[in-house]
Order: C-alpha cells, then structure tokens, then sequence
C-alpha cells in the first residue's frame, strides 16, 4: 500500500512539474516531454502525461470562453432591454462590456485548441 502511495504522488509530481513548465513557463510540448524525459521518464510515459495535461489546458479554456460567452450575452442584452424599457437610460455601458466579453469568449473559444 504504501509503494502505491509514493508512486501516485511521485506522478502527481510529474503532472505538477509538467503544468508549470507549460502553463507558468510557457514552455513548448517538446520542451516539456524532453525535460520530463530527462528526468528519467519513457518517451512514451512524456507523451501521455503531455497530452493529458495539453487536454486539460484546452479543456479549461475552452470552459472559461463560454462563461465569457454567457456573461457578456447576459450584460449585453440586460443593457439592452433596460434601454429599450424606455426608462429614461441609455445603458450603453453593459451593452458595450457585454458585447466585447461575448466577442472575447468567441475568440479564445475558438482559438482555445
């Protein structure tokens, strides 16, 4: 029991070490599955571990673009239905914010992989 412990907290980390040369680091996929090599790990262990970690990546960008998305569809048309109420305001502001955060959301949705 205790050989499964320290292998699952020797490869967490690997995970650890690997997302901080990509994410903090901004290192390139074959920087990082070279440095994890050099560390003693198979090409094929540096390959698995870099793509699980690639997906996560684009799994968590993708997850932040559509709340953008929502969030500035929300403002932009809440400002937009505000200003259409007639209730002597022109809420161009949340129209405006919300319309570049639903744009933003698209983009980095879009360009996420």
């Amino acid at each position: 029991m205790e050989n499964q412990t320290t292998a699952v907290e020797a490869l967490n980390e690997l995970y650890s070490y690997a997302a901080d040369l990509m994410v903090n680091q901004s290192k390139s996929v074959d920087e990082v599955q070279k440095a994890l090599i050099d560390k003693g790990l198979s090409t094929d262990a540096a390959y698995t571990i870099v793509s699980k970690l690639e997906d996560e990546i684009i799994k968590a960008k993708k997850d932040a673009a559509q709340k953008d998305i929502l969030y500035g569809a929300l403002w932009c048309a809440g400002g937009t239905i505000a200003t259409l109420a007639n209730i002597g305001f022109i809420f161009w502001g949340a129209i405006l914010f919300g319309g570049i955060q639903f744009i933003k959301g698209l983009v980095n949705y879009f360009s996420a992989e």
